[in-house]
């Protein structure tokens, strides 16, 4: 079957109406084009991974604010783009350098960014919190989310692993991470 842009119009309805099934085949056909273009820009597979993961998180999430008066593609690219500018801003570390006038009395400060034992106690509680909304999703959901942010999996490992194909991976955690996110929400 060839896709053209009636079946690509044709699914995005059924995706603003949660047509899983639409969704899966959007994200299918335009997986390819939003990597190619971000992996161009990152240059680092797992960001772009995660980069494009959470564009069509996004994505489906406000899928009924899309103008079809534009291109789908050109829409989740700059969603993407946007997901890679708030990456990059989360990246940037804390260093400052004073120079002052005098050689002798330059000053180099690196910020401290080791925990305190307050912040370890509040880390450890919010750990645990996590883990019991973790815990409320499907066995399926659990596993996804711990193969990949406690165990750090790629995720082709993740699917070399379930002997799942890679875009199924990829949904589940899409699903997993939404649903996550609904049960925080709810608290």
């Amino acid at each position: 079957m060839e896709v053209n842009s009636v079946i690509i119009q044709e699914n995005i309805e059924k995706a603003k109406k949660s047509d899983q099934v639409a969704f899966t085949f959007l994200l299918d056909f335009f997986w390819n084009e939003v990597y190619g273009f971000m992996l161009k820009r990152t240059e680092n597979e797992t960001d772009t991974d995660d980069i494009v993961i959470e564009t069509f998180a996004k994505a489906f999430d406000k899928i009924a604010t899309y103008n079809p008066e534009y291109g789908f593609n050109t829409w989740l690219i700059a969603i993407a783009k946007n997901v890679h500018i708030d990456m990059l801003r989360k990246k940037k570390t804390s260093l400052f350098v004073d120079i002052s006038d005098d050689e002798d009395h330059k000053a180099y400060s690196v910020v401290d960014e080791t925990n305190s034992a307050e912040d370890e106690l509040i880390i450890e509680q919010n750990l645990a919190q996590l883990l019991l909304y973790i815990k409320k999703l499907k066995p399926a959901y659990q596993e996804v989310i711990q193969m990949r942010y406690f165990q750090e999996m790629t995720y082709q490992e993740m699917a070399d692993q379930n002997n799942e194909p890679l875009n199924n991976i990829k949904i589940k955690l899409l699903r997993a991470k939404k649903l996550l996110a609904a049960i925080i929400t709810e608290k």
